[in-house]
């Protein structure tokens, strides 16, 4: 049936909940554009002789047109959709994804997720003054300035703007300024305790 290629790729991401990125089916999108040219070079087989007098083609032809224009749109849904989620992963984790997500990634997305990256770096530094303005601290409003953390796995030495250097050693527990921790928060370095 014209169209199951493409559409399996739109439900698997559709049943992807939470902001998981499923795989990049290389596969897929190479049989849905395999399929998408079957259907053009029939159609072009079809309108020349649409050309030469046989009208009953045209009915085909414009059913054809309008799968290839479904596949089209669906496929640039997959990947827009991919798109937005690994941008949404960039705020999510810092500038560094974990490798079970790289993993999903083709190389296009890592490529393109390297320029966002980039350019929101870049955004960041031009705005607030000298040292810039992270926009991926605090997601959410903070109730206080500063939280006790446990450490999840060694990490090493992490230094605090008032030059102070902690070890961050498996299972030990600081309290640390909420903004210098909520990156490694996120990346599951330390974990915030709740008390």
């Amino acid at each position: 049936m014209a169209g199951e290629r493409v559409m399996e790729l739109v439900r698997e991401l559709h049943r992807a909940t939470g902001g998981h990125l499923p795989p990049f089916r290389t596969e897929g999108l190479r049989q849905a554009l395999e399929e998408m040219r079957a259907l053009y070079e029939r159609n072009q087989a079809d309108v020349s002789e649409a050309k030469s007098g046989r009208t009953d083609l045209i009915f085909l032809i414009r059913f054809r047109h309008c799968c290839l224009l479904r596949n089209q749109r669906c496929l640039l849904a997959y990947v827009y959709d991919r798109l937005l989620r690994i941008r949404a992963l960039r705020w999510e984790y810092g500038s560094v994804l974990p490798n079970t997500i790289q993993f999903h990634m083709s190389a296009e997305e890592v490529e393109w997720f390297n320029r966002y990256k980039k350019s929101l770096a870049t955004y960041m530094r031009s705005v607030g003054g000298e040292e810039g303005l992270d926009l991926t601290q605090d997601i959410k409003p903070p109730k206080s300035l500063y939280i006790e953390v446990r450490c999840l796995r060694d990490h090493g030495e992490f230094e605090i703007d008032d030059g102070t250097t902690i070890l961050l050693k498996k299972n030990s527990q600081h309290f640390l300024p909420r903004w210098k921790c909520e990156q490694l928060i996120r990346q599951g370095v330390l974990e915030h305790i709740l008390s």
